[in-house]
């Protein structure tokens, strides 16, 4: 009797706890803060960073700037939010908090925070904005990048009459010289990105003139460029070569912040960037790429002897990327931050023999930075059950949230449970993909599944969150989620990444379909119903899927390159499919022809709803309307949804709603 009892009890609380709780929807997603990268105060007693909340109403993003004890406690918002504020920095004296800020309702400028006074006070007013803002070491002035016209650079006469010129154009047409005319989602303008010496008191300078843009653009964008701990030099990348669209090849410059001309500093023939002085100004560390043309090339940690000028590697032995790297404040070691079996893993190399000493590999780290007195470090994680938060660790300790922004709305969602698993894939390669249960699981159900391609193809799905193809969101509508890393994935070593280019079609696709069988071999997934979604190379991969096999019930395409030749055309970085399919279309074409997912739509007969952007210039919107008028000539049941404002991503809050809302009903259209 008593064992009834007890077990009824266990039945009522876990009711009350479900009552409690919900599975996650889109407004939970919506409701998330999204933490910025902690910035340390100079005395390590605070941690400043941004948060963006979304105003679905207004259908746009707001952002503060925060402060919480770097011990961890409450956060305090500093600044309004009413609009963006973001990329807090402090001033090394621990008194000022620079920022940018669109609160004006122009471009993005330059704000002071008085920590002492809780004020702002407006900087700048720069006509093409202000971002990625750092401090000189005498704190009397900001370095900042800002699009300017290159024969004007900060001359505001110059500029006004560039202004005035365009404004007074009867049309907008474009007479266009050159490739790489467009780039993402926007085309190439007259201005280009230099960086500006902005003091405290005076008149801004230009220290990277001309025609190039210095820094260069980057999808992640704010580490290509340092401040000597003097304060008298700058080190930057920029990219010169004559043919951007077909090259990758990126060096890093020096040069006087006094002024004067700059000089290279590198000369392998790949990508180089993120410099980083070390704190007793004797080194620069980097990361650098060998090969031109290969943008997914091993991005490996160097070193540069500002003394001798010489280069040399650091941590030979490693085989997967460097994404980010710190210096420890004695400049001793140097913090990395590398993608490792689906982890963002962080290491210590030691500058003297470049040992690597782990630090930490659970959930997806990111934006390291380390207290002054070394002992503790400082970065943001993330995991497939909860959004990013900044967490400290010591160097043999465990993880300490010390932000708690989504702890509330967590406590209100109930998540579903979340493993990895390990199988053959093509050649007995070991293969690793991630699982996602739904909520509420039940052992002896029978789910719907869904197989999710993640982009690149040089990408993962890492065990940390996204706002866009959320898995948690899928698992909530009742699905269990199949996430692989395929050939090309990152985190596998460069052996694995560098095996899918040549062959799309190939390995990849057995590894994703050796991984279907093993995932319709669990007994709580319904092997009849199982479909599969991607975008931008997983969408390439869904369009190849609709080729090749009907083990799916139902598919997803979003942002997928369908014809490789016609794309080639259309694409603005050429440097990748020219390395991706060893050459162009017209003295290369036989793998443009074998891995083309179109010369197979005679085989389309799974129900597909194919999605795109009419801003995306990476995979140009003609992609999606080739294979949906294919599988429409086909009578294959399909839906086109299209985005008239979004480019590569769906970004805008309104629209992930429809996305979201659109493909879920797709998706239980066809499996439930």
């Amino acid at each position: 009797m008593k064992k009834v009892l007890f077990c009824l009890a266990l039945s009522l609380a876990a009711l009350a706890v479900a009552a409690q709780t919900h599975v996650m929807t889109f407004d939970d997603l919506a409701a998330a803060r999204r933490i910025g990268a902690p910035k340390i105060s100079p005395d390590g007693k605070w941690i400043a960073y941004d948060a963006s909340t979304i105003d679905m109403a207004a259908n746009q993003r707001r952002s503060a700037i925060y402060l919480v004890p770097a011990a961890g406690g409450a956060s305090r918002q500093i600044t309004d939010g009413k609009k963006q504020d973001e990329g807090p920095a402090w001033s090394p004296d621990g008194k000022m908090i620079a920022y940018v800020s669109n609160r004006d309702g122009g471009e993005k400028q330059v704000y002071l925070y008085d920590v002492a006074g809780g004020t702002s006070r407006k900087l700048t007013d720069l006509s093409g904005g202000a971002g990625n803002v750092i401090w000189t070491p005498a704190g009397d002035a900001l370095l900042l990048v800002s699009d300017v016209y290159p024969d004007c650079g900060v001359d505001a006469a110059c500029t006004k009459t560039h202004l005035d010129t365009e404004a007074a154009k009867p049309t907008k047409t474009r007479l266009i010289d050159g490739l790489l005319f467009r780039h993402w989602k926007a085309w190439q303008e007259a201005t280009r990105s230099h960086i500006l010496y902005v003091p405290l008191a005076g008149a801004p300078r230009d220290l990277t003139p001309g025609p190039f843009d210095a820094p260069p653009f980057s999808v992640g964008g704010g580490d290509e460029f340092d401040v000597s701990p003097d304060g008298k030099e700058l080190v930057y990348a920029s990219k010169t070569v004559k043919n951007p669209a077909t090259s990758t090849n990126g060096d890093l410059f020096v040069v006087p912040i006094a002024g004067g001309t700059a000089k290279r500093i590198t000369s392998r023939t790949g990508d180089d960037t993120g410099p980083r002085y070390s704190p007793d100004g004797k080194w620069i560390a980097w990361r650098s790429q060998a090969r031109d043309g290969y943008e997914s090339d091993l991005f490996e940690l160097w070193l540069y002897n500002r003394a001798t000028g010489a280069s040399t590697r650091l941590a030979g032995s490693l085989t997967n990327w460097v994404e980010s790297i710190a210096w420890s404040p004695d400049s001793r070691s140097i913090f990395i931050v590398v993608p490792e079996k689906s982890k963002g893993a962080i290491y210590e190399v030691t500058i003297a023999d470049g040992a690597l000493h782990p630090i930490l590999a659970q959930g997806t780290a990111d934006s390291v930075t380390v207290s002054p007195d070394g002992r503790t470090i400082y970065f943001d994680m993330a995991a497939l059950t909860h959004p990013a938060g900044i967490y400290s660790v010591q160097r043999d300790g465990s993880p300490v949230a010390v932000t708690h922004d989504n702890d509330e709305l967590l406590k209100s969602v109930e998540m579903g449970a979340t493993s990895d698993l390990w199988y053959a894939g093509a050649g007995g390669t070991d293969v690793q993909a991630l699982l996602v249960k739904p909520p509420r699981f039940d052992a002896s159900k029978k789910y719907p599944a869904v197989v999710l391609i993640h982009g690149g193809p040089q990408g993962a799905w890492n065990d940390g969150w996204t706002y866009r193809w959320n898995a948690q969101m899928f698992a909530a509508r009742g699905y269990v989620v199949f996430m692989p890393n395929p050939r090309g994935s990152v985190g596998y070593g460069q052996k694995f990444v560098e095996e899918i280019s040549g062959d799309w079609g190939g390995k990849c696709y057995i590894d994703i379909m050796n991984g279907v069988d093993k995932l319709a071999a669990m007994p709580f997934v319904d092997a009849n119903r199982i479909g599969a979604a991607g975008a931008s190379f997983g969408g390439y991969m869904i369009d190849w899927i609709l080729g090749h096999t009907d083990r799916f019930k139902v598919l997803v395409s979003h942002d997928g390159t369908d014809n490789l030749e016609s794309s080639y055309g259309a694409t603005e970085e050429l440097w990748f499919p020219e390395w991706e399919f060893k050459g162009n279309p017209w003295d290369n074409p036989e793998l443009y022809e074998k891995w083309s997912p179109h010369k197979f739509a005679k085989n389309f007969r799974t129900p597909t709803l194919v999605s795109h952007g009419e801003l995306d210039y990476r995979v140009p919107i003609g992609e999606g309307l080739q294979l949906f008028t294919a599988l429409q000539r086909r009578g294959v049941p399909s839906k086109f949804l299209y985005f008239p404002d979004e480019g590569h991503w769906v970004l805008k809050p309104q629209n992930s709603k429809v996305w979201y809302a659109t493909v879920g009903a797709w998706l239980d259209q066809w499996l439930k």
